[in-house]
Formats: C-alpha cells, structure tokens, sequence
C-alpha cells in the first residue's frame, strides 16, 4: 500500500504532464478494515461522544501502520493535510 500525503493537485490536460510536487510516498500496511460507526448510546441513552459528526455509510475505516514514522510530517496530527491511499495487491 502507498500513502500520499499531501493535497491533490489540478488534473493537468490530456496533452501535458505535471510534475508532483509536496508528495510524499510512505508505505504503509494494511492491519484492520471495519464498517463505520453507528450511533454509540450511553447508560443514559444518550449519545456518549461530545462532537457531532457522523461517519458515510458506505465508507470504510483502515487501520494502517507505518513501519518507517520518521518518514511522516512532524505535524501530521494537526489535520492540515489530504491523504490518498493507493492498493496494491500483494
């Protein structure tokens, strides 16, 4: 599996390529694939998580591992940036 962190870039033209700039390539491996979560109701029936939000019906949740974190951004956890994932099959 490939990750790429970074934003997606303009489709270029049919007749010109563009060269990638701010990717970076981090191999990764699959470990957990699950559906999305369900509404998760407390002792009170309330909902127990505070932040509103909810996940697409049809998506799926990967659990990831890179063996390499050092080839990961120092701020990855501050949500700044777009990944895309790209399956190989082994």
């Amino acid at each position: 599996m490939e990750i790429i962190i970074g934003s997606i870039p303009p489709l270029p033209s049919q007749s010109q390529k563009m060269v990638q700039k701010g990717h970076t390539f981090v191999e990764a491996h699959l470990l957990h694939v699950r559906a999305p979560r369900k509404g998760v109701a407390g002792p009170s029936g309330r909902e127990r998580r505070t932040k509103q939000g909810s996940d697409p019906r049809k998506g799926r949740v990967l659990t990831i591992m890179v063996p390499d974190g050092t080839q990961l951004p120092a701020d990855i956890d501050s949500g700044r940036y777009d990944v895309s994932i790209r399956l190989i099959r082994r």
